[in-house]
């Protein structure tokens, strides 16, 4: 691996660093990993769903998809292990090159490690190194052990994202059904998702294939990106590019001085044979005199007998005793206090009666527990009419609407009024005016819903009101209607009151458009 030629900046990052590590990968070379990735799935979902449409089983279409995801995810890899390198790899290279990478491991992959939550981090462990048995084992181990919590989380965060957007993609759907049919469609969506026609598995195979397919090379890249971090951490690549670059400037920089030294090693090559030769006859002759004057050592002559001196001593042992030069830590556990020796065994043996005694009590326990959640599950099953009917309303609204009247519905305080103008106008008069407009906008609601021969539900806001207003025949009772929502929504919301001549012409234009009593 020549980490020299390594395209990103390596550096100990967290593990969510090197996660988007990965995606960055994976946005920059998107076409060269989203081209070969559709010329190799498309064509299998294709086949795999006409295949499915002519056994009449269009629904394992996508569950065959979903479970082949590890083959697919091998293009991505492939491209990140080359693009990383600064090689990235042409569509034909990469299709090419699935014949054979990675092929020992696909059954693993497609059978007992197809539900791993690491898988991410663990196929560039299996596929780029090509280690075998237990040392494939050892390195997933090493490199992904501190890991795997991260993966396994990042697999969850890509599930809840790719169910996100299929169950999103069908809701979209909800948006462009009119008002009116809504209540329909919620009732006719139960029997339909129980019994879906072809064109909805259909569609719902496409929506899950896109989902996957958009979401996959992030998910390997993210799970590539833990892989090249937790290599950086354990084997120090920052460090040896760093140092790799530094022996290239120095030696970059060393070659005119090494050119200089050889030149002139050359250029004195004759007088250093000259002064070797004179060196030899004078060393021959300077031995040949020590020789012949060998005389005693003279260094007791001259420091005298050397004694033993206690504070060197003294000072050696301190510098042995300094925790920087021989380092030491102290390790507590708990130990029995009466050891039992490994040569002695026990001499005492369990009786058979109480070894069957305890397997009996065992058994009897097992049959205990499953038996009691035999009788929850039978009791969940016999109560189910009382509590499914509450579980069955909270989805699916009763289709028989009784018509009750808007103040009962919306739980007003008090009962209207039947001379509804003298009432506002008393209210007005005494100063409570908040209570005036109230009546006046209940008073409207309740008459738009009886002219319109509609029932609004408990609760109703003001544009529902609004809405429903619009079945009015007669467009100056729906512009009526909208002056009185908007005089309350400003008194309700803004606390803007209007002034008596514009809550009496309110007031008065309400009446004559309703037929409200007057006195």
């Amino acid at each position: 691996m020549r980490i020299e030629a390594l395209d990103v900046v390596l550096r100990p990052r967290s593990a969510w660093e090197a996660v988007e590590l990965g995606g960055a990968l994976v946005r920059r070379h998107a076409r060269a990993i989203w081209t070969p990735l559709l010329s190799v799935s498309l064509p299998v979902f294709v086949v795999l769903n006409l295949l499915c449409w002519w056994a009449d089983i269009l629904w394992l279409a996508p569950l065959v998809m979903w479970w082949l995801k590890p083959a697919f995810d091998r293009v991505p890899l492939y491209v990140l292990s080359r693009a990383v390198f600064g090689e990235v790899p042409d569509t034909r290279a990469t299709l090419r090159a699935q014949a054979t990478f990675g092929r020992r491991w696909m059954w693993a992959y497609l059978s007992w490690r197809r539900l791993s939550p690491a898988r991410a981090l663990n196929m560039p462990i299996d596929l780029l190194e090509g280690a075998t048995g237990a040392a494939a084992g050892a390195r997933r181990s090493a490199l992904g052990g501190a890991m795997y919590g991260v993966a396994s989380l990042q697999t969850l965060v890509f599930v809840n994202f790719e169910y996100a957007l299929v169950i999103g993609t069908g809701l979209l759907a909800v948006l462009f059904i009119p008002d009116g049919q809504l209540e329909a469609v919620a009732r006719a969506m139960g029997p339909t998702l129980l019994d879906m026609p072809r064109w909805l598995e259909l569609a719902y195979g496409i929506v899950s294939y896109s989902a996957a397919i958009a979401l996959a090379p992030f998910y390997v890249g993210g799970g590539f990106g833990l892989y090249l971090n937790r290599r950086t951490q354990i084997e120090a690549w920052d460090v040896e590019i760093a140092l790799r670059r530094l022996r290239g400037r120095l030696l970059a920089k060393a070659a005119p001085f090494v050119l200089v030294i050889a030149t002139l090693g050359v250029a004195m090559m004759p007088l250093q044979v000259d002064a070797q030769t004179r060196s030899t006859e004078t060393n021959a002759e300077a031995a040949a005199e020590a020789a012949a004057e060998a005389t005693p050592p003279t260094l007791p002559g001259v420091f005298g007998q050397i004694e033993d001196d206690a504070s060197l001593r003294r000072a050696v042992a301190e510098a042995n005793a300094d925790p920087r030069v021989s380092p030491k830590r102290t390790l507590k556990q708990w130990e029995r206090r009466t050891k039992a020796d490994p040569k002695k065994k026990s001499s005492r043996r369990m009786p058979e009666w109480l070894r069957g005694l305890g397997e009996s009590l065992g058994l009897a326990g097992r049959i205990v527990a499953w038996s009691v959640i035999g009788l929850l599950v039978l009791t969940l099953l016999w109560t189910a009419p009382k509590w499914l009917r509450w579980m069955r309303a909270a989805v699916q609204s009763d289709a028989r609407v009784v018509a009750t009247p808007v103040e009962q519905d919306a739980a007003p305080i008090e009962r209207l009024p039947d001379d509804i103008p003298t009432a506002a106008r008393a209210l007005w008069t005494q100063g409570r005016h908040r209570d005036a407009l109230a009546l006046t906008y209940r008073a409207a609601v309740e008459s738009m819903a009886q002219r319109a021969q509609l029932v609004l539900p408990p609760g109703a806001t003001e544009a529902e009101c609004l809405r429903a207003s619009r079945r009015l025949a007669d467009p100056e009772d729906c512009a009526a209607f909208a002056g009185a929502v908007r005089v309350w929504q400003y008194a309700a919301y803004a606390q803007r009151m209007p002034d008596d001549a514009g809550f009496y012409s309110l007031l008065d234009g309400l009446a004559v458009r309703f037929n409200w009593s007057r006195a």
